[in-house]
């Protein structure tokens, strides 16, 4: 399967209710890497890279998880910088 990335932003009920630790283990399942921070604006901000099927897992089992609300998401494409780590930024 072909890789992708692509810079998120959440919106919705996404800070503190643990969506940074919640996708850093979805991402660690999913063997996506990239990055995770929250904004001053309430949003949370992503770069995930990964085949596209492992991105949409690790949103979807971030959104199934309790507390967590994604109302909106905007995605825009992003070339590929070959990560396959994951952190949490501040």
């Amino acid at each position: 399967m072909e890789k992708i990335r692509r810079h998120i932003l959440f919106y919705g009920w996404v800070q503190g209710v643990g969506f940074r630790y919640r996708a850093y283990y979805a991402a660690m399942d999913n063997g996506v890497g990239g990055w995770v921070r929250n904004l001053p604006d309430g949003s949370v901000e992503a770069e995930l890279e990964g085949e596209e099927s492992a991105i949409d897992r690790m949103i979807m089992q971030i959104e199934n998880s309790r507390y967590v609300h994604i109302e909106s998401m905007k995605v825009t494409k992003m070339p590929l910088l070959d990560e396959d780590t994951f952190r949490i930024r501040d």
